[in-house]
């Protein structure tokens, strides 16, 4: 039977970099064994979860802006878990729309009763 640990939700911070190209997430883990920390990225999401003694550091974050998860760089350095991830462009997947030139529309007269007025010569 695996080990029971106690979940722990680390200090955490994230923040947009001065010029806001990229997303920076850090979590204070301290004691947990760079081998054994789990971090994944999604677009929208950041998963962790680091062993550390007797507990186990947990987290999940939604992101209020899409991130590039495949260009994320990750650093462990004194208990602290730094991840620098560029942010999406909003546009980057966006699709150009063609727009075809359609008909123009009839115009109706409507009287004050709500009766439509048909234009003289044509029939209906």
């Amino acid at each position: 039977m695996p080990e029971y640990r106690m979940k722990v939700a680390p200090e955490t911070v994230a923040y947009a970099d001065g010029a806001n190209d990229k997303l920076i997430v850090e979590f204070a883990i301290p004691g947990a064994p760079t081998e054994t920390i789990d971090v994944k990225i999604l677009e929208d999401s950041v998963y962790l979860i680091a062993p550390a003694r007797d507990i186990e550091y947990v987290s999940a974050l939604a992101l209020g802006w899409p991130v590039k998860p495949g260009k994320a760089v990750a650093t462990y350095e004194h208990g602290l878990l730094r991840i620098e991830v560029p942010f999406k462009d909003p546009m980057e997947d966006a699709v150009k729309v063609a727009i075809k030139a359609g008909a123009a529309p009839k115009a109706k007269t409507i009287a004050a009763g709500g009766a439509e007025i048909k234009p003289k010569g044509l029939k209906a």
